[in-house]
Order: structure tokens, then C-alpha cells, then sequence
């Protein structure tokens, strides 16, 4: 069967800037049918044990006491009452979680979560996260960026890389980096001590120093928001192709402005966005580390005070967490924990690779109760992930390729999704068995 187009867009995507941007935050709740939303922007995923404390005592006081993680490393506290924003945010304040009120919803960055950890990655982007962050709270500029726009920190694996980020900074084995921006497949090398910057959809790169990288990061973000504001775009990717071909001048306009030389060259993205193995974590310091999986991003609250308080988190675009900081003569101990409390601390979980999102009875827009349908039809472990979605937006749904789970009036939709096609979609009835072998069956297979 030929390959199509996905049939939509989830809400993270574009749409016109001038319909608002929509995104819920911290700040701005967003009103569900399960009660009040908040999302919570945690850069890099990173929480220190206070913080992940305060967390989770808002979602016990504040709304159904669970804490849903995000395909961004994020969290969502669901079923909220509508007035308790104000006491909300004063406690994100307090814990450091709110350093910006004018940027909290712009304070999307993910990060390779086993950065310094286990020796693999080329660099250790912790240095480049603390500096992005301070560089987009510090800007009046990038206040303007949308809740949907992303920033990725690579270090070197090409974890995050993959993830098709607006924005990516990517460490290499030299010593030097990347940073790209836009969804095209070419990227930027660098050189010893450089960083590299993909501009715009096509081959157009930059390389910059890499002790610059964050800092042209921000320019090229404020370059991407002055062509949006034209353009009527909320994302790299949506840019029209005149708009996108006219960034790559602009930002080296403003590069060389601020002192940043650049040179050109291209490296592919990787297709493939693999998270961590779920386990102990091997790594050659005094201290351990493990990597869960949450089954369809959901914590109860006695799931999260066993993560929190056990070390500094590290919140993983799959919607998983890595642990750190762990004396290695309770890691096994804790490991066995986590595994008895519903995490996924192994290969073998049936729940590996799942995922779905809110569904009914949360969400209005929802034909079904897509983590039930999930639950009913889990079963051996696949070569490719699953999402379901309870209707076309997909909200949350993976990148790479996956086989795509769809709500919809006449059934359900399976299709496999490799990158943005879609191919072999066909519809199951209501038929609870048959459903489930059909996504086993789908599963099984790679392109």
C-alpha cells in the first residue's frame, strides 16, 4: 500500500498565530472534562528531590493526586480546581520551578537524560542546559515563543537528536558540537571545540563555537520569531518555503552581530529517537543510577514518592525517569521497589513501548477510553511502539516510527507512521480480541 500523509496534526503542532497561543502552563490552566490542567516546564527533565517533593504534595492538594509525564519531559497535574492557581504557582515559585513568570511556557528543553552518566555521550550537555535556560528567561524576545516550539540537548548519542526538535545542540566526539534548526534531515558538523548550526529546511548549516552554542541558539530562535510573526507560524517546520529559505542570511546577519563566526557544512539527522534500556544504569562513579518506564506516563502518588525520594530525577522524553545520585549498595533493593510498584524496570515488561493519551473520560474530544483499550490489549513485547489516540489530534504522540492506534466513529484505526507517512492503515470493529492481534501483529514488523 503507498504511503499517505498523517491525516492531521495534534495540537502540539502549528496552527495560525493568530488564533492564540493555546498551550497550557504553570500559569495558564486549561479546563478538561477530568477538571483543571496544569503543565509544569522542567528543562532537561531535571528535578532535585525538593522539588519532585513539591510536586507531588500539589498534585495530592491540588487535583486527583497523580502526576502525568509528558512526550517533553514535563508534568501535568490533571483534575484541578479552577481556583487554585494562585496558591499553585506559589508553591512552584518557592521550589524554583516558576524562575520566569513571562517564560514558563517557553522553557521547552529536552536533554539526553544519561548525559555524564554512563560514558557514552560525547559531552555532557548539563552545562549547556543551565545556560539555555538562564539565555531564554533573560530574553524579553524569546517570551514571544510558543508552548509548542522545542529545544534539544544531545550529547553525542542521538537520543534526543531524533526527536525533531526546532532547535538542536548536539555534542561531538571532537569536543566541539551541533545546533540545528528546523525538521530537515541535513544537520551541521563541527570541528574540534566548535558546535555546528542547521538553519532553516535545507542543507543551509553554521558552525559556531560550541562555548557559543547556547547563545546562538537564543539568536537563531529570535531570528525563527521575527519570519513567524509574518509567516503566521508557531513551529520551524511550518514556515513557508520562502520564509525558511530567507532564516539561514538572518541568522548569520545576527551571528556575526554578536561576535559568532560561522562556517557551513551538513550531517544527517538520526531517524530513530531510542530511549534509555530500562535497569541500573552502568557507569564507572561512586554513585548509581537506574532508568524506569511509567506505564502510559501515569504516577500515583506512592510511585512517585518512591522516584523522589530516592535521588535527583531526570524526566525523559518517553515518558520514563532516570534516577541518580543512588548509594550502590541500595540500588538493586530499590530497583525491586520500583518493579513491585508497577514501574518498568526491565526489558521484558509487557508495558514497554506503550502509550496512549488522556482519553475519555478526560478529555471531551475523545471517542474512547484509549489507556483502557491500551490495558486490554497489552501483551508481548514489540519491535515497534504503540500509541493510541482517542481522536485525529494524537496529542503526545511519538516520533520515528510507530504504529499509530486511532479512535475513531467506525473503530479503530491502525496505521504504521514513519516519520510523517502513514502506510497499511485498516480499521477494527468493536472487537476487543481481534484488536489486540492486530496491533501484536503490527507491532512485530519494522521497515
Amino acid at each position: 500500500m503507498s504511503a499517505s500523509p498523517l491525516p492531521s496534526r495534534s495540537p502540539g503542532d502549528a496552527c495560525a498565530r493568530s488564533s492564540g497561543d493555546a498551550c497550557p502552563g504553570a500559569l495558564r490552566l486549561h479546563r478538561a472534562d477530568d477538571g483543571a490542567l496544569a503543565r509544569i516546564r522542567i528543562p532537561g527533565g531535571v528535578l532535585t528531590p525538593r522539588q519532585a517533593t513539591v510536586l507531588g504534595q500539589a498534585a495530592e492538594r491540588f487535583g486527583d493526586g497523580e502526576l502525568h509525564l509528558t512526550s517533553r519531559g514535563n508534568v501535568q497535574l490533571r483534575g484541578l480546581a479552577p481556583d487554585c492557581g494562585t496558591e499553585l504557582a506559589g508553591a512552584l515559585e518557592e521550589a524554583g520551578l516558576l524562575p520566569s513568570a513571562r517564560h514558563e511556557r517557553v522553557r521547552n528543553v529536552v536533554a539526553s537524560p544519561l548525559s555524564g552518566l554512563d560514558g557514552l555521550g560525547a559531552t555532557d550537555v548539563r552545562p549547556w542546559l543551565t545556560g539555555l535556560d538562564r539565555l531564554l528567561c533573560a530574553s524579553e524576545g524569546a517570551a514571544a515563543l510558543s508552548g509548542r516550539f522545542l529545544f534539544a540537548l544531545d550529547d553525542g548519542r542521538g537520543d534526543v537528536d531524533a526527536l525533531g526538535a526546532d532547535l538542536t545542540l548536539l555534542g561531538l566526539a571532537d569536543g566541539g558540537g551541533l545546533l540545528r534548526v528546523g525538521h530537515g534531515d541535513a544537520a551541521l558538523r563541527a570541528g574540534h571545540g566548535d558546535a555546528a548550526l542547521r538553519v532553516g529546511h535545507g542543507d543551509a548549516v553554521l558552525r559556531v563555537p560550541a562555548a557559543d552554542g547556547p547563545r546562538a541558539a537564543l539568536l537563531a530562535a529570535e531570528a525563527f520569531l521575527d519570519a513567524a510573526r509574518e509567516a503566521g507560524a508557531w513551529r520551524v517546520k511550518d514556515l513557508p518555503d520562502d520564509a525558511a529559505a530567507a532564516l539561514p542570511g538572518e541568522v548569520v546577519r545576527r551571528l556575526a552581530q554578536a561576535g559568532i563566526t560561522c562556517v557551513r557544512e551538513v550531517l544527517p539527522r538520526p531517524l530513530e529517537a531510542l530511549p534509555p534500556a530500562h535497569g541500573r544504569i552502568p557507569d564507572g562513579g561512586g554513585e548509581a543510577a537506574l532508568s524506569v518506564g511509567v506505564p502510559l506516563g501515569r504516577l500515583d502518588p506512592e510511585q512517585w514518592r518512591l522516584l523522589s525520594g530516592a535521588g535527583e530525577l531526570r524526566l525523559t522524553p518517553w515518558r520514563g525517569a532516570v534516577v541518580t545520585g543512588i548509594a550502590p549498595h541500595r540500588a538493586d533493593g530499590l530497583l525491586r521497589e520500583l518493579s513491585e510498584a508497577g514501574l518498568i524496570t526491565g526489558p521484558g515488561s509487557p508495558w514497554s513501548g506503550v502509550g496512549a493519551c488522556i482519553g475519555q473520560p478526560g478529555c471531551a474530544k475523545s471517542l474512547s477510553d484509549v489507556r483502557a483499550d491500551a490495558g486490554a490489549a497489552v501483551g508481548p513485547v514489540g519491535l515497534l511502539p504503540v500509541y493510541w489516540s482517542g481522536c485525529e489530534r494524537r496529542c503526545g504522540h511519538p516520533h520515528g516510527e510507530w504504529i499509530d492506534v486511532v479512535a475513531t466513529p467506525g473503530g479503530h484505526r491502525i496505521s504504521h507512521v514513519r516519520g510523517e507517512r502513514s502506510t497499511g492503515a485498516t480499521t477494527v470493529l468493536d472487537d476487543p480480541a481481534a484488536l489486540a492481534a492486530t496491533v501484536a501483529s503490527a507491532r512485530g514488523t519494522r521497515t
